[in-house]
């Protein structure tokens, strides 16, 4: 008895931590669906499914063990599968599958990576850049940008009245695909 309901509660607690993050799941980027053909899109769906070994929707711990047992490698670390899991930002459901695979097939850099770009450009750590003064840099340095690309940019951009970009938000929907909800 005592184990069934400590059972039940373990469940619970799961359900309860799948749920709350099946929201931030769900903001991964719907717009991952427009990079990949259809075909495509089946493809890693099959690879989810087959992954997902308790189809429960989430691909946890469990189910990588399981996956890799199926393949033959039952020695599997946990700190190793815990690392796979960690390179999402959330539970794993098959958009947040799909956004980790595109980031990968893309090439694109992760949030991280991207957050340190624009920080160079914010040495007192506002978190925070004057449109004027990023359009500038872009259209004089490296890979120069045309004043079209950079207004096509700031279209999509949270930038305040007094003209400032919010790079931490800003990174988040290149990443991400949409705002955060704060």
């Amino acid at each position: 008895m005592v184990a069934s309901c400590s059972n039940n509660q373990q469940a619970s607690r799961k359900t309860k931590k799948k749920e709350g993050g099946a929201k931030r799941a769900q903001r991964a980027s719907s717009n991952v669906f427009s990079n990949f053909e259809q075909t495509q899109i089946q493809e890693f769906k099959e690879a989810f499914t087959l992954i997902d070994q308790n189809r429960d929707g989430f691909i946890d711990k469990e189910d990588l063990k399981d996956i890799y047992a199926s393949l033959g490698k039952t020695n599997v670390k946990d700190e190793e599968l815990e690392s796979m899991l960690k390179e999402a930002t959330g539970p794993i459901n098959f958009t947040m599958f799909l956004n980790l695979f595109g980031a990968k097939l893309l090439g694109m850099d992760g949030e991280e990576t991207i957050l340190n770009a624009f920080r160079m450009f914010d040495p007192d750590g506002k978190g925070h850049i004057h449109k004027d003064y990023l359009k500038r840099m872009m259209m004089t340095q490296a890979d120069k940008f045309t004043a079209e690309e950079i207004d096509q940019m700031f279209k999509s951009s949270p930038i305040d009245a007094a003209g400032n970009l919010d790079y931490k938000s800003f990174c988040y929907t290149i990443t991400h695909g949409e705002e955060k909800e704060e």
